[in-house]
């Protein structure tokens, strides 16, 4: 009799030299090693992350800081920005009085001779159509002297009345108020207290 072969046999469904020749082996053996780079570079870039995180955090903060810095500058301006406007409205108003010169320089000429010694200008409004003057006087007889010098003045108002009157009882001082209108213009007329 034969003597038996005491080797196990060995059953591999892949041949390793065949498998690993052929065109399939070779892609199968390119994805392995393609994909492990492909983890390896995806860890590599997740670390970077995540330790950019800290530099990104650090300029966050500076960028809030210098943000809020500037913030406060800027409130701090507030005040001076807010009374440069005013003036700047002021000074537009002064600008178109003084460029219609022509017109005004006249009238407050006029005025301040009709003035008497004891009557005080507190407020003065010109418009295409009258004038409307709030003025204090000391005595009774200045302001009448006051109205009666603006009735004399010639070709500057058609018509001068006395609108509103009240006399502080403490200092004695008559406070009044005057509409005049101006020569050929139709009086449009003003509500007291305005």
């Amino acid at each position: 009799m034969a003597a038996r072969n005491t080797k196990e046999p060995r059953i591999n469904l892949l041949p390793q030299e065949e498998f690993e020749s052929s065109t399939l082996g070779r892609i199968f053996r390119w994805l392995i090693s393609s994909f492990r780079l492909i983890v390896i570079a995806t860890e590599m870039v997740v670390m970077g992350a995540f330790l950019s995180r800290f530099w990104l955090d650090s300029k966050v903060s500076d960028l809030t800081e210098a943000i809020n810095q500037k913030k406060a500058v800027i409130t701090s301006y507030a005040q001076v920005e807010k009374n440069f406007r005013e003036a700047q409205k002021e000074l537009a108003i002064f600008s178109s009085v003084a460029y219609d010169k022509s017109k005004y320089i006249p009238l407050l000429q006029t005025l301040t001779t009709a003035l008497p010694d004891t009557v005080q200008i507190t407020f003065l409004s010109v418009d295409a159509s009258a004038v409307e003057i709030r003025a204090t006087s000391t005595s009774e007889v200045g302001a009448g002297t006051f109205i009666a010098n603006l009735k004399a003045i010639p070709n500057m108002f058609d018509k001068v009345s006395l609108t509103q009157t009240t006399i502080d009882q403490t200092t004695g001082n008559i406070t009044f108020q005057v509409l005049a209108t101006q020569k050929g213009v139709a009086a449009t007329p003003k509500p007291n207290g305005t």
